[in-house]
C-alpha cells in the first residue's frame, strides 16, 4: 500500500474526501485538456498539478551551457545511432503533467515509433534539466519525483551558478533515483544510459 494512503484510509470521511479528491481531478484534467488544446509550438510550457507554468526567455549562460553539452551529446547519440535527442521543446506527457525538459534522449527502440508530426512523447530514457532560479523547486521537487515514477533512467540536474553536474539514476526495480556523483566544475561524467557518452564538466562551463 502507497503510504500517503494509510492517513485515508483512517480517516471517517473517507467517503467526502474521495468526492472532493475526484472533483479535484476532473476539473484538472478539464484545464489539461484545454492546454493541449490551446499548446502553442513558439511558447514554451507545461501543465503541472494543475497550472500552466509558462517560461520567460533563459539567460545566456543557460543557452550557452546547454548549447556546449548538445553539441557533444548530438554527434556522438548519431553517429553511432543510438536514438533520438530533443531540446527544449518536446512535449512530455506523464500520468499527471506535461513537461518541456531542456534536454531529452530516447533510445532507438522507442524513438523509431516517432511520427514527423508527433508533437506529444513518451518519457524518455535520459533527461538533462538546467536549472534557474524559477524552476529549481520544480526540477529538484515534483519533475525528480515524477520523471522517476515515469521510468526516466538516469537524469542530470546541472546547476550554472554552482557549476556542478549531479547524475541521478532509477535502479532496476526503483521508483525513486539514487545520486551516482555530484561533480564541481572539474571531472567527467559517464552516462550510464547512453552507452560510451561522457561529458568533462569544464568544457561546458568553459566562459
Amino acid at each position: 500500500m502507497h503510504p500517503l494512503l494509510e492517513p485515508l484510509l483512517q480517516s471517517p470521511e473517507l467517503g467526502t474526501l474521495l468526492n472532493e479528491l475526484q472533483e479535484t481531478w476532473q476539473k484538472e484534467q478539464e484545464a489539461r485538456h484545454l492546454f493541449w488544446a490551446n499548446a502553442d509550438e513558439s511558447v514554451k510550457a507545461e501543465f503541472i498539478a494543475g497550472e500552466i507554468i509558462y517560461h520567460s526567455p533563459v539567460y545566456g549562460r543557460h543557452w550557452k551551457l546547454s548549447t556546449r553539452l548538445i553539441t557533444q551529446l548530438l554527434p556522438y547519440v548519431y553517429a553511432h545511432k543510438l536514438g533520438e535527442v530533443a531540446v527544449e521543446k518536446a512535449m512530455v506527457r506523464c500520468t499527471r503533467n506535461d513537461y518541456e525538459p531542456d534536454i531529452c534522449f530516447w533510445k532507438t527502440e522507442r524513438a523509431q515509433h516517432f511520427k514527423p508530426l508527433q508533437s506529444v512523447f513518451p518519457p524518455p530514457d535520459f533527461i538533462v534539466e538546467i536549472l534557474s532560479q524559477s524552476t529549481e523547486e520544480r526540477d529538484r521537487g515534483i519533475k525528480f519525483i515524477d520523471y522517476a515514477l515515469h521510468g526516466v533512467a538516469e537524469y542530470w540536474i546541472i546547476d550554472p551558478d554552482k557549476q556542478t553536474i549531479e547524475q541521478y539514476l532509477l535502479l532496476p526495480g526503483q521508483t525513486k533515483y539514487q545520486l551516482e556523483v555530484k561533480l564541481h566544475h572539474t571531472g567527467t561524467v559517464f552516462s550510464q544510459v547512453i552507452n560510451g557518452f561522457s561529458v568533462q564538466i569544464d568544457h561546458i562551463f568553459a566562459e
